[in-house]
């Protein structure tokens, strides 16, 4: 199995997963809110009214990119490659309107709520998850990965 994943870091990943996960209970036993990150952004940006308080939802989604940029500069790491910056707008459009559709994001039905055994977020999260491996699958036959 190794010899397929030839790069993976399954101890980051746990630590990371850990770390998330940590992060969903505390927002939802302090806050009593879900840690969608899609519901958070819209909060923060002043497109959604409602939700968690507006500081706690700026502190989250400025978090993220900072986060990352702290573990980049403390460990080993080769930045990521992005495609074009248009390709980026049309996948950033496509997902927002997927979230909007599907009432949340893989943060908000993947981690919490397939903790809480919704089965909202059960179908959402195997929707998500069908949609990335036909999506994977395709790019691969038509040579873009």
């Amino acid at each position: 199995m190794a010899d397929l994943f030839p790069h993976a870091q399954p101890g980051a990943g746990l630590i990371g997963g850990v770390m998330i996960g940590l992060a969903a209970a505390i927002m939802l036993l302090g806050l009593g809110r879900i840690a969608g990150v899609s519901g958070l952004a819209a909060r923060a940006t002043g497109i959604a009214g409602s939700g968690a308080p507006h500081g706690i939802a700026i502190a989250f989604i400025l978090g993220l990119p900072l986060g990352a940029s702290i573990v980049a500069g403390v460990m080993d790491w080769k930045p990521a490659t992005y495609p074009a910056p248009l390709m980026l707008v049309a996948a950033g459009l496509i997902v927002g309107f997927g979230t909007r559709l599907g009432s949340g994001c893989t943060s908000g039905h993947g981690v919490c709520g397939l903790s809480r055994l919704s089965r909202r977020s059960m179908v959402a999260t195997g929707l998500f998850m069908s949609s990335g491996f036909a999506t994977v699958a395709v790019m691969r036959l038509a040579g873009a990965l």
